[in-house]
């Protein structure tokens, strides 16, 4: 009888994998000056042990008015780089779980509290606050300041700014990079017609709105190693009549899978206050399975996954390659040990810990 397909080994571009579990990236508001701090030691450390196959690093912004909050890490200059390092070099002395990050820039949800103080936008001037730039100058919000519509000179300026990002990434040794083009995020907004009001190359149809994303996407491969992957992460739709959708996600797919993309993350929703998600468990893996009949890229499906046969049948039926747990991880950071005690798969566990396998799991932390 063959073991549970959740912890098979996978290969997303040349990464190996160990099994189909991704650790997806989750702010913790709780950098400064877009450095990482002991926190992120803490945090890190503990996901890093947890038997999955691939961490992927919290959002890091390109520029700092490209982070959501003052409390975002960065990655945007030698600071920032080197307390990345710091918190790397600690991680990795006691796990070989490759790593990953994700890259990001707000765009018009920039400049926001941290959640646990209302996570509402802080007006340029204010302590904390700048001013946000976007596709258009529309706020999220009615009673937001409207951010700059960014010029030809704004998005060549941003794009060397992933561009240089990878390069700093590259030099960190991460293993894989995840463009963040999901959530209503600056790359969301220039693929949605509900923010993006552009009458240039970069707005209107469906290639123009594709554009800059790609852009990015061809700056940061051309910048990051070619045998390190390079992967987009998306919303699958904005649950908005007339905002990106399923079919719109399919054509970006495609686009990506033709330019080497080497996976593809289905999320959904972010960009509009309008939404109206169904939220419920695996609510967001038909948007995945859409993606994944239509192109031969991985592709990673993300959002209240937290049963172990609810993760086993997304990648039996396969629905995805790969499935990413946030919240779950947050609130059970051995969620993979016991999905492999339940399911009879087998899981990596530190030398110190081995001691803990349960008796009636005798072969469990054999990985």
């Amino acid at each position: 009888m063959s073991g549970p397909q959740l912890f098979t080994p996978f290969k997303v571009g040349k990464l190996d994998l160990a099994n189909r579990i991704v650790i997806a990236p989750m702010c913790q508001y709780s950098a400064v000056d877009g450095c990482m701090t002991d926190w992120h030691l803490i945090h890190l450390g503990h996901l890093a042990l947890s038997g999955a196959a691939l961490m992927m690093l919290e959002a890091a912004a390109v520029t700092p008015e490209g982070r959501i909050t003052y409390g975002d890490v960065g990655l945007y200059d030698d600071a920032s780089e080197a307390a990345i390092a710091r918190t790397l070099e600690s991680v990795r002395r006691w796990s070989d779980m490759p790593i990953g990050i994700q890259l990001s820039h707000a765009g018009r949800k920039a400049s926001c509290e941290v959640p646990w103080k209302g996570g509402g936008q802080i007006a340029p001037g204010a302590d904390k606050g700048w001013q946000t730039e976007a596709p258009s100058p529309a706020g999220f919000l009615p009673v937001d300041t409207p951010p700059t519509a960014l010029d030809r000179e704004g998005l060549a300026r941003l794009r060397d700014a992933f561009a240089a990002a990878a390069t700093r990434a590259a030099r960190l040794g991460i293993d894989a990079i995840q463009l963040h083009a999901a959530h209503g995020y600056l790359l969301h907004q220039f693929l949605s017609p509900l923010a993006n009001h552009r009458d240039d190359d970069y707005g209107g149809s469906l290639e123009n709105r594709m554009r800059f994303p790609l852009e990015v996407y061809d700056a940061v491969r051309a910048a990051f190693p070619a045998d390190r992957p390079v992967t987009m992460r998306v919303s699958g739709t904005d649950w908005v009549e007339g905002g990106w959708d399923g079919e719109q996600t399919v054509a970006f797919a495609k686009a990506l899978e033709a330019r080497g993309c080497d996976a593809i993350h289905v999320s959904s929703g972010g960009l509009s206050p309008d939404q109206q998600i169904p939220v419920g468990p695996s609510y967001q893996v038909p948007l995945a399975r859409q993606v994944k009949q239509a192109v031969g890229i991985p592709v990673v499906a993300v959002g209240l996954i937290t049963d172990y046969e609810q993760a086993e049948a997304i990648i039996g039926t396969g629905d995805a390659d790969l499935v990413a747990l946030a919240r779950t991880l947050l609130y059970d950071p051995r969620w993979p040990w016991h999905a492999a005690a339940h399911l009879g798969g087998h899981v990596k566990a530190p030398d110190q810990y081995l001691r803990s396998q349960p008796r009636q799991y005798k072969d469990l932390f054999q990985a």
